[in-house]
């Protein structure tokens, strides 16, 4: 598509305006010459100039062609190379583009051209004087970072640090990785949809149980606690379990009396991922329990033939002797796996430390936990929010998931509830309480329950309920309320003091570095108005770019490839990046390939466009879409809401119609003329990934320069760039 300037419409008014004067003269002339004959030599002329009246228009119609030649003359000699350099020049004034400007014109606007690189060339001198002092200057905080993430590098957990809005500001490698595996589609561009600078850390969190520890540590602040923090365990989306300390970021202290509690300004995220380790942990238990299981059926066969062997016929001290060595033997094998079970058992109940948790998060999590493993609907009933326990959660979630499970099977129980409650007449203990409403048990059942080993789904484990409460040094029983009709089980566990710390020691060593990080984003806040009222400096951008089969959306050609980068804060995070391959389900035309580059084979495999779109609207979530004739690329996502139920309903930024706002006068607004005017160096081009980080960097020259004519909002950048003469292309 040949994207070419239309002509300068001055032109056109400076030709009427020469039209209407050569009317108007000729009007005059004739008007002036009539006035001195009389009416028979008046009547003569008329009929003469009338016979000849087509030569007349004819011959004026030549001289206004003429006039027209000469003001394209002038215009394309004096005018618009001024106005085209001058466009040019606002680009290096306002951005950091650095290039001589191409001489064009009359020789008074070549000389022009030539000060002007001049100018810029001394300017470019003095700015790289300033940077060298800059740079000395700027060694102080750059020993800082290093010394950031050195510190970084020796923690073992994944650490995101986030503002008060949830965004994300720094983040490890370790996070990175973990967030990836966290994606329901880690198949699709890596799972690159979670994380990211300025991403909400409540695609992964439930708002509810971050804003709760936030609350907690601003209460614990407020009494004075000098190291305070909390910690929750949650499920994600994805069914993984975390393991979550958090802990805050405080403004600076400006060493005054009033700066003794300085403002919570952020908060920082410790991750564990448990999920694994206890999966790895309970197939091991599961093997070696199936391992004891079967060598005791064993040992109990070979008993068996062994007391077979005693025949009358077999001399007897002989017998004796064999039967002593196989006996002893076998008592001693017996022994032995004896004591590996019971060994395992014990190693089983103290792998996990008791750690100090917040009762609501620790039901949340047991009820999302109950209702994954059993199917059995649960809700929460009486939970005292201000209770701390001191408990191993996993094992105790676990122990109530079990005894739900036996609860749904043997008594079909359809409905359980979770109670938690300070201990009456127990200093320092919590009642834990699984309620429910059914037939009665007998002791001997809550007895055999206790004893059993645990099994949750298809997974036995080793633990028994009476192991769990043992490592809790509490208790357990059952009992009814006849008044209710409802019956529970109850544990009785340690309180934990909202005071105590967790020794930093705790979280100390690791293998990544803080990689990813934007500070300026402690600045921002959710904004109460509306996105079209917020400053394009302030947005959140996902610049992208689709390879297509063809040119013709609604004729059946598809897309083959996505590609996108995020801009944060005015940079670009060339780090945070969504490239993926889809297999469009039909051939490539051999004649696209040498554009895109694209082969066949390439795209066998590869998932479709109902797997990507998703994963790619996760990843531009909360953002506003910039591409470069973003009409075309937004016609093909439109075309597949049906098929796939994504909608891309955020705002849209196109560089193409932005460019045509910012420099009207230009020839071109293809992607290469805009770069080669920003000194924008074009890698991978007809790549999506290439356009797309292509797009990016010239979507940020232009925002200093929409400012200069007055643009600083989205909604005002919309609305100019509906104005121009490209916003009428449609696909």
């Amino acid at each position: 598509m040949s994207l070419q300037k239309k002509t300068d419409p001055r032109l056109w008014w400076l030709l009427g305006a020469a039209a209407v004067a050569s009317l108007l003269w000729l009007g005059a002339t004739f008007g002036l010459i009539g006035s001195a004959m009389d009416a028979q030599e008046r009547q003569a002329v008329l009929q003469t100039v009338g016979d000849r009246l087509v030569l007349i228009v004819l011959t004026w119609a030549a001289g206004m062609g003429v006039i027209a030649w000469g003001l394209k003359r002038w215009f394309d000699l004096w005018v618009t190379p001024s106005v085209q350099l001058a466009e040019e020049a606002q680009v290096l004034l306002k951005t950091d583009v650095v290039r001589a400007l191409t001489p064009k014109g009359n020789a008074e606007t070549k000389v022009l051209v030539g000060l002007f690189n001049q100018l810029v060339a001394q300017r470019e001198d003095l700015r790289r004087e300033m940077d060298h002092k800059v740079h000395e200057a700027a060694r102080g905080i750059e020993q800082e970072k290093s010394r950031l993430a050195a510190l970084m590098s020796e923690l073992t957990q994944s650490v995101v640090v986030c503002n008060l809005d949830g965004r994300i500001l720094l983040y490890n490698n370790r996070a990175r990785m973990q967030f990836r595996a966290l994606s329901q589609a880690p198949g699709v561009a890596g799972g690159a949809e979670l994380i990211g600078l300025g991403r909400s850390v409540y695609s992964v969190f439930d708002r509810k149980l971050v804003a709760h520890a936030l609350e907690n540590i601003q209460q614990r602040m407020a009494r004075g606690a000098a190291q305070p923090s909390a910690q929750f365990v949650t499920t994600t989306p994805a069914g993984q379990l975390l393991r979550v300390q958090m802990a805050p970021v405080r403004a600076p202290s400006g060493g005054g009396a009033e700066d003794s509690s300085p403002a919570l300004t952020g908060f920082v995220l410790m991750l564990d991922n448990i999920t694994r380790e206890f999966e790895v942990e309970a197939a091991k238990d599961q093997v070696l329990h199936t391992l004891t299981e079967r060598s005791r059926a064993a040992l109990a066969n070979m008993q068996a033939a062994l007391d077979m062997l005693d025949y009358p016929d077999l001399d007897a001290a002989m017998r004796e002797r064999f039967l002593g060595v196989i006996r002893d033997e076998t008592t001693a094998l017996s022994r032995r796996i004896g004591d590996l079970e019971a060994g395992s058992a014990d190693s089983l109940k103290t792998r996990w430390p008791l750690e100090d948790m917040l009762g609501v998060d620790f039901v949340t999590a047991a009820l999302r936990r109950i209702e994954v493993a059993t199917s059995v609907p649960v809700s929460a009933a009486e939970v005292d929010g201000g209770l701390w326990l001191r408990i191993e959660s996993f094992s105790l979630i676990q122990a109530l998931a079990y005894l739900a499970g036996r609860l749904s099977d043997e008594f079909d129980v359809r409905f359980v509830q979770l109670r938690l409650q300070p201990a009456a007449g127990s200093a320092g203990k919590a009642w834990l309480d699984l309620i429910w409403s059914g037939q009665a048990m007998s002791t001997e059942t809550v007895m055999s329950w206790e004893m059993d080993p645990m099994k949750v789904g298809d997974e036995t484990l080793r633990l028994t309920v009476r192991d769990v409460v043992e490592r809790h040094n509490g208790a357990f029983w059952f009992e009814r309320e006849r008044i209710r009709h409802q019956a529970f089980f109850r544990f009785l566990l340690p309180l934990a003091s909202p005071q105590e710390q967790v020794d930093a020691a705790t979280f100390v060593r690791s293998d990544s570095r803080p990689e990813y990080y934007d500070f300026d984003l402690f600045k921002t806040t959710e904004q109460t108005r509306s996105m079209d009222d917020r400053l394009l400096t302030e947005l959140t951008y996902t610049v992208f770019d689709t390879e297509t089969t063809g040119l013709n959306p609604s004729q059946g050609d598809e897309i083959i490839q996505i590609g996108a980068a995020r801009l944060v804060n005015n940079k670009l995070l060339r780090q945070e990046c969504f490239e993926q391959l889809v297999d469009p389900k039909r051939p490539i035309p051999p004649a696209t390939i040498p554009i895109h580059g694209i082969q066949p084979e390439m795209v066998i495999g590869q998932p479709t466009i109902d797997q990507v779109l998703p994963a790619f609207h996760a990843f531009a979530q909360d953002t506003v879409l910039v591409a470069h004739n973003a009409a075309f690329d937004m016609r093909f996502l439109q075309l597949k809401e049906g098929q796939t139920g994504v909608v891309f309903d955020q705002p849209v930024l196109d560089t193409l119609l932005l460019s045509a706002v910012i420099h009207p006068n230009q020839d071109s607004h293809r992607l290469e003329a805009i770069a080669e005017r920003f000194n924008v160096t074009v890698i991978g081009r007809h790549t999506a990934m290439g356009d797309a980080m292509v797009t990016a960097e010239v979507f940020l020259k232009l925002i200093p320069l929409l400012a200069e004519k007055g643009i600083h909002t989205l909604g005002q950048a919309r609305e100019a760039a509906q104005k121009t003469y490209y916003a009428r292309i449609r696909y």
